[in-house]
C-alpha cells in the first residue's frame, strides 16, 4: 500500500473517530481485557446486549482494554449524546439493568457505583475519573490507548496517529532513527535496562545476509501482567514498534514469542496482523519503499526460563528451551546463527511515541540515567491493585501510598522485579524507582512487578515461595541452579518448620553466592536475590524462626496455633462460615469456640475476622 492509500484510510478513520466521540447514539464502553473478563465483563456484555435488544435501543457497545484500576472491574462507561463519558465500577448483570434503566428510562444519572466523568485522553496523560487518585498522577505513553480504543478496530489506532511513526521512520536513514532512540535514552524494559540503541547497533554492525527481530512477550513473573495488558488493549502499538525496530536493524523477519496462557492477547495480535496484511504494512515494499518484513507468532509453553534470550531462541528453533553460554551474544549470532535482536513488549510499544514526538519530548520524563516512563503491575496487599504507568524516578512511597492507596494493615515490604528481584522494607520507601537505585538496594526493576507485603506476611515464607518458583522453573542444564536452588529451598523449609539453626543463615548466603556466580543464565544468577535481601533487611525475622521458634506473621503452620480472643469476639459467625473443617462453632452474637484438634491452620478465620479476635500464637518447640 502506498502512502496515499494509507492517508486515505487514516482520513476516513479520523472522521469515524470524531463521529464516535460526538456520537448521535448512546455509546457504552466495557473494559474487556483479561482482568475485566475474569471479573465478569463477558456476562455484563451479554446483559447489555440483551437489554438493548429487548428495549429496541440503538446504542453502540465498544469493548476496550484495561485502563488500569483492575480492582474496580468490571468497568462500564456510558456516554449519552452530547454528554461526557461517565464511569461505573464493579458492575454485574444484576446491576447493569438498573444502570441502563436510569439512563434510558428515567433519563437521569445512576448514582450507585459512580466513579465520575471520564476526561479527555492526551498523549501523556491518562483520562481521569474526577482526578481519581490511582489515575491522576500517572503519565501514560505506552498505555495511552488502553481503555480508550477498541483494540480490534484498526481504524481507532489509525485515528490516533497510528502508523505515522513508521511512515516517518521510512523517510529517514536508519542511522537517523537509531540516533532518535539513542537520545531518547530508551533502555530495555524487560529488566536488564541495556540501552536499546546499543543492542541494535551491535546487530547492524555484524555482517550478515539476514537479520531477525524477536519480541519477547513471555511474561512469566508471578503477579506481572503489564505486557499482556498492552497487547490486549493496543496491539497495533506493539506491531508498529516492531516495524520501526526492524527497519532500523535491517531485519527481514520478526517473531513474537508469547506464552500460550495469553489466549486473548494472541487472538488480538492475530487479528491486528491480519489487518496489517490487508493494509500491506507487512510483506514486500512496505509503504512503497525497499523495506521488506514479515511477522510470525510463536506460542511458548510457559517455561519461565524461556524469558532468557538464548533459551527463547532455542525454543523458536524447535529445540528444548535451554540457555547456552555467551558470547557470542544473540545480537551477533542468534536465531539460526544470524544476528538477532530481542526486545521486550514495552520497549517496542514505546517506539512509535518516541519517533512521532521526538527524543527530547520523551527524555523530559524520568531521570538523567533512566529516562521515560515504566509500566508496573501493582498487586499484593495494596488497596488499589492494577496496571499503572509512571515516570522513572517516582518513589516507591508515591506508587504504593499515593497511587495504590496504601494498605489496610501495616506496610512491611515490597518485592520488586519478581522472583529475580528483592524484598525491600520501610527504609526504602523513598527510593526512586529506576535501574540504578533499585540495583544499589540489592533488587532490580525487572519487567515491572510490584508485590506489596503487609505485617501479616512472613518474609521467610515469601523467600521460600520465590525460591520454590525458580527451582521448579530451572531448566536443569547447569548444576549450580539445578541443585543449588533445591538446597536453598530445603534450608528455607527447615527454618519455616522451626528446625533451623543459626548456621543456616550463613549457609544461605554462601550457597546463594555460589549459585549467583556459577549459574549459566540469568534465572540462576538472580534466583538468590529474594534470600539475600530478606536476610539483609529482615534478619530479625529469620532469627525469630530459628531462635524463638516463632513466626511473627503467624503464617508458618508448624510454628503457630490459632485461638479466639474471647474479649474481642462478637459472634458475627464470619469465621464459622469460612472454616473448612468445622473447627469453629458457636451461635450468632455469642463468643465462638475453636477446636485445635480440627484446625488445619488455613488462616481463613484469621484473614476474615474484622475485629482482630483471632490470634496466631507461637508453638513452643523443644530444641
Amino acid at each position: 500500500m502506498n502512502k496515499n492509500k494509507i492517508e486515505e484510510r487514516r482520513h476516513k478513520a479520523e472522521k469515524k473517530w470524531i463521529q464516535l466521540q460526538n456520537n448521535k447514539r448512546p455509546l457504552i464502553y466495557v473494559g474487556a481485557g483479561s482482568c475485566g473478563l475474569a471479573a465478569g465483563a463477558a456476562e455484563v456484555i451479554t446483559a447489555i446486549e440483551s437489554y438493548l435488544q429487548n428495549k429496541s435501543i440503538a446504542a453502540e457497545l465498544m469493548r476496550v482494554g484495561c485502563i488500569g484500576p483492575c480492582y474496580l472491574e468490571p468497568l462500564v462507561d456510558i456516554q449519552m449524546p452530547g454528554q461526557p463519558r461517565i464511569s461505573y465500577s464493579n458492575m454485574s448483570p444484576a446491576t447493569i439493568n438498573h444502570l441502563l434503566d436510569s439512563f434510558f428510562e428515567k433519563k437521569e444519572i445512576y448514582k450507585p457505583r459512580l466513579l465520575g466523568h471520564f476526561g479527555e485522553a492526551t498523549i501523556d496523560k491518562v483520562p481521569k475519573f474526577f482526578e481519581h487518585p490511582m489515575l491522576g498522577s500517572q503519565v501514560r505513553i505506552v498505555l495511552r490507548n488502553c481503555g480508550i480504543i477498541d483494540p480490534e478496530d484498526m481504524d481507532h489506532y489509525l485515528a490516533r496517529d497510528g502508523y505515522k511513526a513508521i511512515e516517518k521512520s521510512l523517510s529517514l536513514p536508519w542511522l537517523d532513527v537509531l540516533d532518535v532512540v539513542k537520545h531518547a535514552g530508551l533502555r530495555g524494559r524487560g529488566g536488564a535496562g541495556f540501552p536499546t540503541w546499543r543492542k541494535w547497533l551491535f546487530s547492524r554492525e555484524t555482517a550478515s545476509d539476514e537479520r531477525y527481530l524477536i519480541c519477547n512477550a513471555d511474561e512469566g513473573d508471578p503477579g506481572a501482567f503489564m505486557n499482556r495488558s498492552l497487547i490486549e488493549g493496543d496491539p497495533h502499538a506493539l506491531l508498529e514498534g516492531i516495524l520501526i525496530a526492524a527497519y532500523t536493524l535491517g531485519a527481514t523477519k520478526g517473531f513474537i514469542y508469547i506464552r500460550a496462557e495469553y489466549p486473548l492477547a494472541i487472538e488480538r495480535l492475530k487479528r491486528a496482523i491480519a489487518d496489517m496484511r490487508e493494509m500491506e504494512l507487512l510483506g514486500d515494499h512496505i509503504l512503497g519503499t525497499d523495506f521488506n518484513f514479515d511477522i510470525k507468532i510463536k506460542e511458548g509453553a510457559g517455561a519461565f526460563v524461556c524469558g532468557e534470550e538464548t533459551a527463547l531462541i532455542a525454543s523458536i528453533e524447535g529445540k528444548r528451551g535451554m540457555p547456552r553460554t555467551r558470547p557470542p551474544f544473540p545480537a551477533v549470532s542468534g536465531l539460526w546463527g544470524k544476528p538477532t535482536v530481542i526486545n521486550n513488549v514495552e520497549t517496542l510499544g514505546t517506539l512509535p511515541n518516541i519517533i512521532r514526538n521526538g527524543a527530547e519530548w520523551y527524555a523530559q520524563y524520568g531521570t538523567e540515567t533512566s529516562k521515560g516512563t515504566k509500566t508496573f503491575s501493582l498487586v499484593g496487599k495494596v488497596r488499589r491493585t492494577g496496571l499503572i504507568e509512571v515516570p522513572l524516578g517516582t518513589t516507591l512511597r508515591q506508587v504504593i501510598f499515593d497511587i495504590g492507596g496504601g494498605l489496610v494493615k501495616e506496610f512491611k515490604a515490597v518485592q520488586t522485579g519478581g522472583p529475580s528481584g528483592g524484598c525491600l522494607g520501610k527504609e526504602f520507601l523513598d527510593t526512586p524507582i529506576d535501574y540504578e537505585n533499585l540495583g544499589k538496594a540489592g533488587s532490580i526493576m525487572g519487567s515491572g512487578g510490584l508485590i506489596v507485603i503487609d505485617k501479616d506476611t512472613c518474609i521467610v515464607d515469601t523467600a521460600k515461595y520465590f525460591l520454590s518458583f525458580t527451582q521448579a522453573e530451572s531448566c536443569g542444564k547447569c548444576v549450580p541452579c539445578r541443585v543449588g536452588t533445591r538446597h536453598l529451598v530445603n534450608i528455607l523449609q527447615k527454618i519455616c518448620k522451626g528446625k533451623g539453626e543459626i548456621a543456616d543463615m550463613a549457609k544461605l548466603e554462601q550457597l546463594g553466592g555460589a549459585i549467583k556466580g556459577a549459574s549459566l543464565c540469568g534465572l540462576g544468577q538472580t534466583a538468590p536475590n529474594p534470600v539475600f535481601t530478606s536476610l539483609k533487611y529482615f534478619r530479625e525475622e529469620y532469627l525469630s524462626h530459628i531462635v524463638n521458634k516463632r513466626c511473627p506473621a503467624a503464617v508458618c503452620r508448624d510454628l503457630v496455633v490459632y485461638r479466639i480472643i474471647k474479649e474481642k469476639c462478637t459472634g458475627c459467625q464470619r469465621c464459622v462460615q469460612v472454616c473448612p473443617t468445622g473447627a469453629i462453632t458457636g451461635p450468632r452474637s455469642e463468643v465462638h469456640n475453636l477446636d485445635e484438634s480440627k484446625c488445619i491452620k488455613c488462616r481463613s478465620c484469621y484473614e476474615i475476622c474484622r475485629f482482630d479476635a483471632i490470634a496466631g500464637d507461637a508453638i513452643i518447640i523443644e530444641s
